[in-house]
């Protein structure tokens, strides 16, 4: 049996981080999650992390294909928040950016993780970026890099 399994270490890797500016202060502390996690436990250089800033959720997928294209990253990670509010929009947002990242990761040769989060209420949000449900920014840029290893060892 072959079985194939990868460390999170990844010292060279090319990590893009597409983040949503609004909930900023939401996303904000996804973004140190993630930071943290590329450097301390995925030991990634400064300079081999790209931040790129958008003006919402629904905006990460073009943005994270534009960076898939371009080569020079060995992931992406998406990162937003989409709280649900009063109106339909929640659906079409939270959907499309779900739909769009993963047609994005199905048609690219690179990981594309999704870090985003869509919750019911701003409470929920706060407890997912860091308090008591972890840090979803940190637990996406990690499954960035376990997946560029695993595909690396898929294709090796």
């Amino acid at each position: 049996m072959n079985v194939i399994e990868a460390a999170v270490a990844t010292p060279d890797a090319r990590v893009a981080l597409v983040i949503a500016r609004f909930n900023n202060f939401i996303n904000d502390s996804l973004l140190s999650g993630a930071l943290d996690a590329l450097k301390r436990i995925g030991q990634v250089k400064d300079e081999n992390i790209t931040v790129v800033w958008v003006p919402g959720a629904y905006e990460l997928p073009v943005t994270a294909r534009a960076l898939a294209k371009t080569g020079k990253h060995d992931a992406v990670v998406a990162l937003g928040t989409v709280i649900r509010g009063g109106t339909a929009h929640f659906e079409f947002v939270a959907g499309e950016a779900s739909s769009g990242l993963a047609s994005v990761a199905m048609h690219s040769d690179i990981p594309v993780a999704f870090g985003v989060l869509t919750t019911e209420n701003i409470e929920q949000a706060i407890e997912r970026a860091g308090t008591k449900a972890g840090n979803k920014g940190a637990e996406a840029a990690l499954t960035a890099l376990e997946m560029i290893n695993v595909l690396k060892a898929i294709n090796a």
